[in-house]
């Protein structure tokens, strides 16, 4: 199952760069995941610090 990214992102862009396929991308007042391409690997939700990312 695909991340996704909540209301608490601080758009610091940490989870962008840990994201091995790209699937990140800055959007419209925080960062979105792509879950087509998201793998779930969990990468990005390790990395955040305001912990905005869950399993969707």
């Amino acid at each position: 199952m695909a991340y996704k990214i909540t209301d608490a992102c601080v758009s610091c862009g940490s989870c962008a760069e840990q994201c091995p396929v790209e699937a990140i991308s800055e959007g419209d007042g925080k960062y979105v995941i792509d879950a087509d391409a998201c793998v779930s690997c969990g990468s990005c939700a390790e990395q955040c610090p305001a912990d905005a990312i869950e399993e969707g």
